[in-house]
């Protein structure tokens, strides 16, 4: 593999941090050769570093492109990585003329790149903005950075990120504490409090916060110190605002630092007021000396600190925040240290220059297997998945995230193609692409050119909903058909389909499919009844089953960023809204206070739709006499998952809520509102209470009784009925992996 990054080089800071170390580290793995096109401290630097570096500086970007033209043809890369405007602008016309593949790394919000100068703004910014569009991938140096190539409606399936990654075993100092506060004349007291920013003096860093966090923190601890390292425009607005603010005395300006390693190594508390960012070295920094750290809650730092665990976040400009979260660190030497250990543990794991080097190899070797395959259509996908998606439902997201993740298990680079009601928001979250699920020219433009249509999970051949939702997926089965596309139904549930012509509608379309996968034999029942009789038609198991829950350190600081304790028993309750819904909520109120009274354990209600299940879960809750506790923020399926595991026992209706129990362990008693829910419980062999319209209260709790004294049998039998399902969930992923493979 021999890979030619380009770069401007003049590029300061993180990015220039980034590409220097990615690329020497890169350099003890692969061939590997730097091209900046201007001289200066970047290529000095990595001269220094002993980084095989070019310059190309001809004077015009034509005879830019034709050395690098030459380098290419000379020396045989068979991959560019660019990296800002002129290097995205000269990669992209290489590209053209050679037919590499481009890979760039967006290091900022190309938007705001040159906001301050109008010239470059409306040229090098708008040439960067247009020929990003024709770079083949894009690598985010945060999830934020990603999420936003997305909504901007680049291919998620062309974007990958790699977080920014420092050498931890590198802590090699020139400096001592106290020689590097003699150097800069700073006569501090031994005891004193030092609190530090590191970044270039720009609007965009924010540093105007931080002064007026400053005033603050003085108000109370006068002998705290502030060290400001770091230059630029506006720096004499900056020291005359600190005194205005009469800070003469604690901020200090210590203009550009040749090694930021001695500053941080000098401060107790490091911090960043950024406006906006990708993933800033200065945070990684402290962490190596773990350092306490303070940040706006911007880019990707909310990737590396859990607020209130081994960091502070703010808003950006709430000074008064900053200041508060200060003064918490000043008062408190304990807490310093712990978050400082915390954060440097957190870190040396997931952001390393070790971690950084093999995720970008990974991508490389991506690029180059894609490049390998053979060229098809624009519009081509492997799948096209439909149902329903996009709509804030735990259940179904489950499904699609199941679906996704298991196909690519048998195909890691199946291009696929969700449709959906909120197409950015399911390619963000789920790294495919997707578009509206209503418009249908696009969507036959899609299916021309694609392989199988996945009828994707839940309840979607029934009317019991409404004929609308019924005819909606039967159409999209008739139009796949009318495209020559194959079609899978995939670990549906079927029926209940109770008026006449919604029947005769339905064995009409689906009789005409390719292959049915269902979820249990209730919904074989119905086909059978239905007289369907063409299709392969196997009984398989709900995809949700093989999804894992999120670890139980990050479900923990879920469960204390919503003001419950972790460390309690709990008992959940899945609810959501149905007919005559004030019966059974006072049904479920004395449940729940029954269950509290005589277990001594806590009720936790866990909502499964975003924000609707809420509503019935307040009124339950106000008609309780006890205390109990409620999930009340959207979190993503496995951190729902994860707090179904901290539950004894899970008492629902929703049925993603019982599959996510059992598939865990989980003891469950259902309550039936549909037949799916009861042919779950059937074939899962679990306790239900009735139905939603007929709940006795006498009846419920003997039966929850049950279950409660012997829920350690059932926990083992769950493990062996689980492990079955889950294997029977994968086999909808590699039937339909066969299908496509096989045209």
């Amino acid at each position: 593999m021999k890979v030619l990054h380009l770069i401007g080089g003049g590029d300061i800071g993180g990015a220039k941090s980034h590409v220097l170390s990615l690329v020497n580290e890169l350099g003890k793995h692969i061939d590997i050769k730097l091209i900046s096109f201007r001289t200066g401290a970047f290529a000095d630097e990595a001269y220094e570093l002993g980084i095989n570096i070019d310059i190309v500086k001809t004077g015009t970007i034509f005879s830019d492109v034709k050395k690098v033209l030459e380098i290419i043809e000379k020396e045989g890369y068979n991959l560019i990585h660019s990296h800002g405007a002129k290097a995205n602008m000269v990669a992209v016309i290489v590209k053209r003329i050679t037919g590499l593949p481009v890979v760039t790394t967006v290091h900022s919000d190309y938007r705001l790149d040159y906001l301050q100068n109008i010239f470059k703004m409306f040229s090098f910014g708008m040439v960067n903005t247009l020929a990003l569009r024709f770079v083949d991938y894009y690598i985010g140096v945060s999830k934020n950075f990603k999420d936003m190539l997305i909504e901007r409606r680049f291919n998620p399936q062309n974007i990958f990120t790699v977080y920014n990654g420092i050498n931890f075993e590198n802590n090699e100092l020139k400096l001592t504490k106290e020689e590097f506060l003699s150097k800069y004349k700073l006569n501090f007291g031994k005891d004193d409090v030092i609190i530090g920013i590191l970044a270039r003096l720009h609007p965009v860093k924010g540093i105007s916060t931080f002064l007026q966090a400053a005033a603050e923190v003085v108000k109370h601890s006068p002998s705290v110190r502030f060290l400001i390292a770091g230059d630029g425009e506006e720096r004499k607005s900056l020291e005359r605002k600190s005194a205005a603010l009469g800070l003469e005395k604690n901020v200090y300006f210590l203009g550009f630092i040749n090694d930021p390693l001695e500053c941080i190594n000098t401060i107790d508390i490091n911090v960043l007021t950024s406006l906006s960012e990708s993933f800033p070295y200065s945070i990684l920094e402290g962490t190596l000396f773990k350092k306490a750290t303070i940040s706006s809650n911007v880019g990707g730092i909310s990737d590396l600190i859990d607020n209130n665990i081994n960091g502070f976040l703010f808003e950006p400009k709430d000074y008064q925040t900053l200041a508060k979260h200060m003064l918490s660190l000043v008062n408190n030497p304990k807490l310093r240290q712990e978050m400082g250990e915390k954060i440097h543990q957190k870190a040396s794991k997931y952001f390393s220059l070790e971690n950084m080097c093999k995720t970008q190899l990974g991508i490389y070797e991506s690029i180059l297997s894609r490049r390998d395959a053979k060229k098809v259509p624009k519009n081509y996908y492997d799948a096209v998945i439909s149902g329903y998606y996009g709509f804030k439902n735990v259940g179904d997201d489950a499904m699609l995230m199941a679906i996704i993740d298991n196909l690519k298990m048998y195909k890691n680079d199946i291009r696929i193609m969700v449709l959906s009601k909120n197409p950015i928001e399911t390619r963000r979250t789920y790294n495919v692409d997707a578009a509206n699920r209503v418009n249908l020219i696009q969507i036959l433009s899609i299916m021309r050119n694609s392989k199988l249509l996945i009828s994707g999970g839940g309840s979607l051949i029934q009317d019991n909903t409404s004929t609308r939702s019924l005819i909606y997926y039967l159409g999209m089965i008739w139009l796949a058909k009318k495209m020559k596309m194959k079609v899978m139904i995939y670990a549906n549930g079927i029926g209940p389909l109770n008026k006449k012509n919604n029947r005769n509608l339905t064995r009409c379309v689906v009789d005409k499919v390719d292959v049915i996968t269902l979820r249990e034999q209730l919904s074989y029942k119905e086909l059978v009844n239905l007289n369907i009789n063409k299709p392969k038609i196997l009984v398989t198991a709900d995809p949700a089953f093989t999804i894992q829950p999120e670890n139980a350190e990050h479900t923990n600081y879920l469960l204390l960023d919503e003001g419950i304790d972790p460390n309690a028993s709990f008992i959940g309750i899945s609810v959501r809204k149905w007919y005559d819904h004030d019966k059974y909520e006072s049904t479920l109120a004395n449940i729940a206070d029954y269950i509290i009274e005589t277990y001594g354990i806590n009720i936790l209600f866990i909502p499964m739709h975003y924000p609707g299940d809420l509503v019935i879960i307040k009124n339950i809750r106000n008609k309780m006499k006890n205390k109990s506790y409620a999930i009340t923020k959207k979190h993503s399926v496995s951190e729902v998952l994860g707090v179904i595991g901290k539950t004894e026992m899970l008492i629902g209706m929703r049925l993603h809520a019982l599959i996510f129990a059992a598939s865990i362990g989980v003891p469950i008693v259902g309550i039936v509102y549909e037949p799916k829910v009861e042919g779950f419980l059937e074939y899962s062999n679990q306790a239900s209470i009735g139905h939603v319209n007929s709940l006795e209260f006498d009846k419920a709790i003997k039966i929850i009784d049950e279950v409660w004294k012997s829920r350690e049998r059932i926990k083992e039998d769950l493990k062996i009925t689980t492990a079955s399902l889950k294997e029977s969930a994968l086999n909808n992923a590699n039937i339909a992996v066969d299908i496509i493979k096989n045209q």
